[in-house]
């Protein structure tokens, strides 16, 4: 008999350097997604704190998620239903990752690090595990943005007996490059999803910053390569859809 639970991506304006602000947002957004009956709520890649790849403002944000200003987070996360996937840049010591943290109702139920640095991440380490979670019954685990072109983190995610792969992503690019990527994103992650069987949700940026633009986009791809619904590109909005597994 098949099971079904209710997700939900955030197709957010981007914010920088303003924990206070983003917070405000994913509450605003999960708030409003839990209304409509999801379970699980996807942010975009550092959403957090705002994605930046320059090591002196990489190292000025991050965050350790064993530090007091981290539990200080979860607590302002506490009153919230869904589980939450929320991109952060995590710091460990002297190392940092682009990560994406795992939140419900104010407890961290684990992290996941992106394995797959794109060009212009070496300040950040790669992560190596590919930690699952459930929600409902829905287990599910995490790829970031760069991480989808690459068949063997889904597989890694499907190896486990998941059926969803949740996909925060941050693709602020030059206007040439943003064009270029305009439709590209989705058709690469319905790869993934033919390759694997597994369901995809992804959460992107939006708008435009110092001479860059992302339009998304932010999706549900089901197992056989199809955007199920998609939020309008360059538009700040959420998508939220029961699926089956």
């Amino acid at each position: 008999m098949n099971q079904s639970a209710t997700v939900a991506a955030c197709q957010l304006l981007d914010v920088q350097d303003d924990i206070e602000q983003s917070l405000n947002k994913m509450i605003e957004y999960a708030d409003r997604a839990a209304e409509q009956g999801a379970q699980l709520v996807c942010f975009p890649e550092s959403y957090l704190q705002g994605y930046v790849a320059e090591e002196q403002q990489a190292q000025q944000r991050a965050v350790d998620v064993s530090s007091d200003s981290f539990a200080d987070i979860l607590k302002r996360l506490a009153k919230v239903q869904p589980i939450l996937v929320i991109g952060m840049i995590e710091k460990e010591g002297d190392k940092l990752y682009i990560s994406a943290i795992v939140v419900k109702q104010g407890e961290l139920l684990g992290c996941y690090r992106k394995t797959k640095l794109a060009p212009g991440e070496s300040v950040f380490e790669p992560g190596e595990k590919f930690p699952i979670f459930e929600v409902e019954g829905l287990r599910f685990g995490i790829n970031i943005c760069y991480d989808t072109n690459f068949s063997e983190c889904a597989a890694a995610i499907a190896n486990q007996n998941a059926h969803l792969m949740v996909c925060p992503c941050y693709n602020m690019l030059s206007y040439n490059n943003a064009e270029k990527w305009r439709f590209k994103h989705n058709a690469i992650r319905a790869e993934r999803t033919v390759e694997t069987g597994l369901w995809l949700i992804s959460a992107d940026v939006t708008g435009e910053r110092d001479g860059q633009i992302s339009y998304g986009p932010t999706a549900l791809i089901d197992p056989y390569g199809s955007v199920v619904t998609q939020v309008p590109l360059l538009e700040e909005g959420m998508i939220v859809q029961e699926i089956t597994f």
